[in-house]
Formats: C-alpha cells, sequence, structure tokens
C-alpha cells in the first residue's frame, strides 16, 4: 500500500485478510457485516499499521495491528464529507441531520474537515451504525494555526446547531503534529490537550510542540 493513512482514516480490508491475534469473538463477526478499520493514533510498530475495530455496541472496541498489504482502501474522513446516508437516515437520525447542517460553517474555514465516530464509519462502509443518540465527530484538519477567536467563533456557531438539533457534536483539530479539542481552544489562554502518536501533551500553543509544559 502506498498511501499514507492518519488517526481517524478508515481501511477497507481486503479478502484474505487474516484474522487479528487474540481477538475477542465478536471481532470476526463484525469485520464479516464490514470489513473496516480505524487508524489509531499510535507509533508505528514493525511498519504495522494501529488500528481498532467496533462492535455493534459502544463496549464492543479492540485495537491490533494490521500489515499495510492487507488494506484495499483508504477512506479519509475528508472524502466522507459528501457521502450521503440513505435518505430515511438522513433525514431522520440527529447526526446525519447535524452533519448537513454544519457543513457551510466548516466550508467557511478553508480548512479540510469530515465526520470521524459512527457517522463516518456508516458513510464509508454503509453498515448502519448511527443511533439516534449518536454524537456528531469531526476532524478539521489545520496545518497553519487557527485564530482563537475565529475558532472560539466557530465552536459556538457548532454547539448552537448541536443544540437546535437535540444531539452533541466534538470537532478534533489536527496539526502536523496531533490533535485537540476544539472546544479547548476556543478557551482564550488556556493550555490544550495535543493528543500524538507519542502520548498527549499540554501545550499552550499546538502548532509548536515545544511549549509543551
Amino acid at each position: 500500500m502506498g498511501r499514507v493513512v492518519s488517526p481517524h482514516d478508515l481501511l477497507q480490508l481486503a479478502p484474505g485478510t487474516p484474522d487479528f491475534p487474540d481477538a475477542p469473538a465478536w471481532v470476526a463477526a463484525s469485520l464479516t457485516r464490514a470489513p473496516f478499520v480505524v487508524v489509531r493514533r499510535a507509533v508505528s510498530v514493525n511498519g504495522l499499521i494501529a488500528v481498532g475495530i467496533r462492535g455493534e455496541i459502544r463496549s464492543e472496541r479492540f485495537g491490533s495491528w494490521l500489515d499495510p498489504r492487507f488494506v484495499a482502501d483508504v477512506l479519509k474522513p475528508e472524502s466522507l464529507g459528501p457521502a450521503k446516508p440513505a435518505t430515511t437516515r438522513a433525514n431522520f437520525l440527529p447526526a446525519f441531520v447535524l452533519l448537513q447542517a454544519i457543513a457551510p460553517l466548516c466550508e467557511a474555514t478553508g480548512c479540510t474537515w469530515g465526520p470521524t465516530g459512527s457517522a463516518g464509519f456508516e458513510l464509508a462502509s454503509g453498515y448502519p451504525t448511527v443511533t439516534q443518540t449518536s454524537d456528531l465527530d469531526l476532524l478539521m484538519r489545520a496545518p497553519e494555526p487557527l485564530d482563537r477567536a475565529a475558532a472560539k467563533t466557530l465552536f459556538d456557531a457548532l454547539s448552537q446547531a448541536a443544540l437546535d438539533h437535540g444531539t452533541r457534536i466534538d470537532m478534533q483539530i489536527q496539526t502536523h503534529d496531533g490533535a485537540f479539542s476544539l472546544a479547548e481552544y476556543a478557551h482564550p489562554g488556556a493550555r490544550v490537550m495535543l493528543r500524538c502518536a507519542d502520548g498527549p501533551k499540554l501545550v499552550a500553543d499546538p502548532w509548536q510542540t515545544s511549549q509543551a509544559a
């Protein structure tokens, strides 16, 4: 596989992918329903990709490692924004309704963005994973620093949209080095927790990781 993968990317498994070692019983059934795994944030070991597998319920989560040669396709969050679920689900489930509503707000930032979590998984795999109570998880890529005032404006607009649609929203901002919560960054002067491959770092400026506390 020649493509670079990043945390939150969804990987479609190739036919013949071997079973994951020490996997609980539900993993095989889950991958039969939807042969997709999500890239975890971790340092690569022996060229393997850190991946997570999701089951039918929230408690069913399993972390493992995948040989890149078993990746059939890579679906990044930003490629899933234009994807559409079944019409009955798009107009009925709050997370999908909210995804449509906040698209103009995210586009206006000029940054690439897209859904992760259950919404991203359903849009990538076609398997119904979003429920009536699902949050909407988003990833926005910001290789260049974001103005904190603009971040606060975006956070307030997203929060109001989520409130209007009776659900919750969580946006992670991805830099070159890691990711942090928009909610944390929206508070002026506050340090934020930057989640990096080698562990979390409390920083004043997520684009200058040398400022870790």
